[in-house]
Parts: C-alpha cells; sequence; structure tokens
C-alpha cells in the first residue's frame, strides 16, 4: 500500500524502482538463453529489455490497476506485455532503415551491439512475446479479460496506433509542412496510443465501469501528448549525456515537433496544462489516484 505521507517524488522514485525490478525479473523468466543457435537471439532481446528505461508503461499499467483493486501479479504481467511492444518498437526505431541511431539509454543500440538482422529478429521476438504473456492464464482466469487485452493492445499497437504514428513520422521527415494539429495526431498514435492503453488496461483488469475508463483514457491521452512535448523539449535542449540518446535530431532532419512550432516557452506551458488536465481526470479516484498524479508531473519535467 502507497505510503500517502511520503513525499511525492520519493514515492514516485520508490515504485518505478520497484517496477523496474520487477519487469527485470518478468523478462529475465521468459528470456532464459537457449543453448541452441536461437541463443543469439534471445541473447539481443535480454540486451534491448533488461536494466534499462523509465518502465512508465508498466508502471502506468500497474497505478491504473490499482485503481480497481486489481491484483500487482496481474498488473505487472500486462505491464510486461506493453513494455515488450515498446521495446520492440525502440529496436527497430533505431535501424538504419528508420531513424539509424547508435546510442539508445547510454549505450550502443542493439543493431550496433549485434547486428541489424538480429535487431530485426529482436524486435519481432519481443512483439510476438507481448500476445503470449497476454493469452496465458496466469495473466487473468478469464478468457474475454485475455482476449480483449490482446485486441486493444494490437490495436493500440498496429496501424491505427503506434506503427500508423510511425509511418506519419517516417513521411513528414520526407517533405511537406506539418501544422501542430497534424503533429499532434501523428504524436497520439505514435507514442499516445501504448500511453493510453496502458491506462485502459488497468481498467479492463479491474472491470471498470464506463464512467471510470473514461476518465482514465482521458488521463491516457493528456499524459500521452505531454509525455511527447517533454521528449521535443529534450530533443531540443537537453543533454545527450543525461538522454541516454542523441539529441538535437528533429532540428537536423528539418521534422516538425511541437517545439519548432510553438517555441520551447509555449511548449512546456502546454505540457504543462496538459499535466493538471490529467490530474484533473484523477479526482473522481481520490487518494487512490495520487501516483497517477505524480507520474503526470514526472513525465513533463524529466531530462531522460
Amino acid at each position: 500500500m502507497l505510503d500517502t505521507v511520503q513525499k511525492p517524488a520519493t514515492r514516485l522514485a520508490d515504485e518505478m524502482a520497484r517496477v523496474g525490478s520487477a519487469m527485470d525479473a518478468l523478462f529475465s523468466e521468459h528470456l532464459e538463453i537457449p543453448a541452441d543457435g536461437s541463443g543469439r537471439l534471445v541473447e539481443a532481446m535480454r540486451y534491448a529489455a533488461i536494466g534499462g528505461g523509465k518502465r512508465l508503461r508498466p508502471l502506468l499499467v500497474v497505478a491504473g490497476a490499482a485503481l480497481h483493486d486489481v491484483p500487482e501479479a496481474q498488473a505487472l504481467r500486462v505491464g510486461l506485455a506493453v513494455e515488450c511492444v515498446h521495446v520492440h518498437s525502440l529496436v527497430h526505431d533505431d535501424l538504419p532503415c528508420m531513424d539509424d541511431d547508435d546510442l539508445r539509454r547510454g549505450r550502443a543500440t542493439v543493431h550496433r551491439a549485434f547486428d541489424e538482422a538480429t535487431a530485426l529478429l529482436a524486435g519481432d521476438a519481443l512483439h510476438a512475446l507481448a500476445f503470449e504473456v497476454l493469452a496465458d492464464r496466469r495473466t487473468h482466469p478469464d478468457g474475454g479479460i485475455r482476449a480483449e487485452l490482446a485486441a486493444t493492445l494490437a490495436r493500440a499497437a498496429g496501424a491505427r496506433g503506434m506503427a500508423g504514428g510511425q509511418m506519419l513520422d517516417l513521411l513528414a521527415e520526407r517533405g511537406g509542412g506539418m501544422g501542430a494539429l497534424a503533429v499532434a495526431h501523428l504524436q497520439r498514435l505514435k507514442t499516445g496510443a501504448l500511453i493510453s492503453w496502458s491506462l485502459e488496461a488497468g481498467a479492463i483488469l479491474g472491470r471498470a465501469d464506463e464512467e471510470q475508463s473514461a476518465q482514465v483514457r482521458a488521463y491516457g491521452r493528456c499524459i500521452g501528448l505531454a509525455f511527447q512535448i517533454a521528449d521535443d523539449l529534450i530533443d531540443f535542449e537537453g543533454d545527450e549525456r543525461l538522454a541516454g540518446k542523441r539529441v538535437g535530431k528533429d532540428a537536423a532532419r528539418g521534422k516538425q515537433s511541437f517545439v519548432s512550432l510553438l517555441g520551447a516557452a509555449r511548449a512546456r506551458a502546454q505540457a504543462e496544462e496538459l499535466a493538471a488536465e490529467a490530474v484533473a481526470h484523477l479526482r473522481p479516484f481520490g487518494p487512490r489516484g495520487a501516483l497517477l498524479a505524480d507520474l503526470s508531473r514526472f513525465v513533463i519535467r524529466r531530462d531522460r
């Protein structure tokens, strides 16, 4: 149970560390290295998935599920599934045919540490693992709940979600100006879809009513967009050593972002407004929404 007297920053840091450790343990359990030649693939998956990242999406699943009194063991498994999809997207994003990045989370990207073909397969296998985890009875005893989780995650990851947003992002780099509404739509798909799903998953697990589900979905939409604005600010003015990845990429490629369209000050103000709106959607949950409120502030003030 959360200590409501604990300072918000300390409470959040403790929960992030705890959920991060749980993710590492679950990844280790699911990614035991086999003795045959496929061991190299699993080593690449482990390299991508274990020991790094903010684990924001699993934490959102855990915090959102707690609003509905869902057993944490179930929430952690669902958090593992969405983290599999997220890590898969990072591995593929870094490939030369996409963003062509050499640095991720402060170390060599997977295709640099291994090779391009292995990185491609590692991303594919992580994506498949997400749905293997969701289909397992340990995730939830009700097959209908498991099916709904799988169907909604597939939608959030696919052409109507993350992958569709990535396509729009690639097209934006190849010419043609985009306005603020178009950039917001792109980012709601590319970044926001998985973040929103992480909140939706807790409501599905807890069989929340429609009013509760609508509030957490609205919270997810707000922080998804706020998170991307913060990412744009990090790319514009961040420190590569702290960020653990290359910065200044958007400007170098002439890509439109919230910062290029609004300026840094207005973009930061917009992120603050979205975070405040997100917190407002938590009011019906009272003190149980404290961790999610902390998270909404964290996503706009982070440096990585």
